[in-house]
């Protein structure tokens, strides 16, 4: 899903709640949805929800398990459900767990915060190839809508060409051609940006950001 040099990048839409709206944003051609299995989140998305209709997409396009600290029963049960081609691990997850749920044979995007140059160290950490570059936002996991520093996209890259960046954080329709252009990422992730409100999307506002991002 995340190649190495995209032209363009995937676009994931994150945060999605509804079914409907699902089915219209795969349309829309978006590479991939988030669905958030974090109850804290704005977006929370309950498990027992999500299984009534989650499975039947999993042909039309790869569905991201958006998660805090997960335990060992809402993993297993993601992936043995059919709910998530991919975990995305939001909280203090160590590298060893990333590691373990590799090992297991789980794809696994690994959420970072990234304040300055010095905590880029922390990529090099993780053994996944993908990681995804948020906002600091100590006590918060993503979601926030506060633009993430750019150039520290293209130094991690310049770091870690091994690795493959998603770039999140403040993403809107009016700033996504320019922050590819500048970034290069595999992939571009939103949420808040394409929304009237936590949770619904705007399909306007997600047709714009695809375009856009395909532009860059």
């Amino acid at each position: 899903m995340f190649p190495h040099t995209p032209s363009p990048p995937a676009v994931k839409i994150c945060g999605i709640t509804q079914e409907q709206q699902a089915r219209d944003i795969i349309a829309l051609g978006a590479d991939a949805l988030g669905i958030n299995f974090w109850p804290k989140s704005k977006r929370y998305l309950p498990v027992e929800k999500a299984a009534l209709w989650l499975p039947e997409l999993r042909a039309a396009t790869t569905l991201v398990a958006v998660m805090v600290n997960p335990d060992r029963a809402l993993l297993d049960r993601l992936l043995a459900d059919g709910l998530a081609h991919i975990l995305q691990l939001h909280g203090d997850e160590p590298p060893a767990e990333v590691e373990r749920l590799m090992e297991a044979g789980a794809q696994v995007i690994k959420a970072l915060q990234i304040r300055d140059r010095d905590s880029l160290d922390q990529i090099g950490q993780f053994p996944c190839e993908t990681l995804l570059l948020d906002a600091y936002n100590p006590g918060l996991y993503g979601g926030t809508g506060e633009t993430f520093p750019w150039d520290l996209a293209v130094a991690a890259q310049e770091r870690y060409p091994e690795k493959k960046i998603i770039l999140s954080g403040g993403l809107t329709a009016a700033n996504v051609r320019e922050a590819v252009q500048q970034t290069h990422p595999a992939a571009v992730d939103v949420a808040s940006g394409v929304e009237s409100a936590p949770g619904i999307k705007d399909l306007d506002l997600v047709r714009r950001f695809i375009e856009q991002a395909r532009l860059g």
